[in-house]
C-alpha cells in the first residue's frame, strides 16, 4: 500500500487504473472510491481530483443514500445519523452496479446538508463520464451489506488526516450548517467520532492512502 502525498500522485494512480480498465474492456466506466472518516476531506479531494481529470470525470457521494429523517426517527436512529445502518446500503450498491454495467445515462441522488436530506435524481452521469469518483465513509466496511460495495470499485483510496485538524474542520462544518458551537462539538466528539473509529479500522483494506500536505 503506497501513501500518496500530492494530488499529482493521486491523478497518476487513477489514470493508470483507468487505462487498465479500458484496455481490458472491463466495463463502460472506471469507479474510484474515496473512503475516510467524517471531516477527513473526502469531498475536497474528490472535487480536486475530478477537476484535474476533466470532463470525462464525475463525483458522486454516498451521502445521497442517507435514510430520510422521518425514517430514522421511526427506527430510533436519528441521534446517530451517519452510522452504517442509517444509510440505504442496498440502494447505494445498486447504483454502483448500474454505473459498472450501463452504457447510457445513470442518475444518482445528491444530499442537502442544510436540511440533512437526500435530493433524488440530483446527479446525472452521462455516457461520456467514463470515470466516476465515489466518496463515502463506508466504502470499505464489511458488515451490514456494505461488503458488496468494495468489489464494485476498480480502485480504493483512504483519505487520512491528522486527528486534531480533522476534528476542528468537522466542528466548523457543523456550525456552518446550523449547529451551535456546543452542539457541533458534541456531535463531532459523539456520533461522528464513534463512526470515525469504525472507519479507521478499514484503512488497511484500501489500495492506497492519501495524506496530502
Amino acid at each position: 500500500m503506497a501513501v500518496l502525498r500530492t494530488l499529482d500522485e493521486v491523478v497518476a494512480v487513477v489514470r493508470a487504473v483507468e487505462h487498465r480498465v479500458r484496455a481490458t474492456d472491463a466495463g463502460p466506466r472506471t469507479l474510484v472510491g474515496l473512503a475516510g472518516a467524517p471531516g477527513s476531506g473526502k469531498s475536497t479531494v474528490g472535487e480536486a481530483l475530478v477537476a484535474r481529470l476533466g470532463d470525462r470525470a464525475q463525483l458522486v457521494s454516498m451521502d445521497g443514500f442517507h435514510l430520510p429523517q422521518a425514517r430514522l426517527v421511526e427506527l430510533g436512529r436519528r441521534d446517530r445519523m451517519g452510522a452504517p445502518d442509517t444509510f440505504d446500503v442496498d440502494g447505494f450498491v445498486a447504483l454502483l452496479r448500474r454505473l459498472r454495467a450501463a452504457r447510457g445515462t445513470v442518475t444518482a441522488p445528491g444530499f442537502d446538508r442544510r436540511i440533512e436530506e437526500a435530493t433524488p435524481g440530483a446527479i446525472r452521469i452521462g455516457r461520456e463520464r467514463g470515470l466516476v469518483v465515489v466518496e463515502g465513509n463506508y466504502l470499505l466496511h464489511d458488515e451490514g451489506g456494505w461488503a458488496a460495495a468494495r468489489p464494485l470499485l476498480d480502485l480504493t483510496l483512504f483519505v487520512g488526516l491528522e486527528q486534531g485538524i480533522r476534528l476542528s474542520r468537522l466542528v466548523a462544518r457543523h456550525e456552518r450548517y446550523g449547529k451551535t458551537p456546543g452542539e457541533a462539538q458534541a456531535w463531532a466528539l459523539g456520533p461522528d467520532e464513534a463512526n470515525a473509529r469504525l472507519i479507521e479500522r478499514t484503512r488497511g483494506l484500501a489500495d492506497h492512502v492519501i495524506r496530502l500536505s
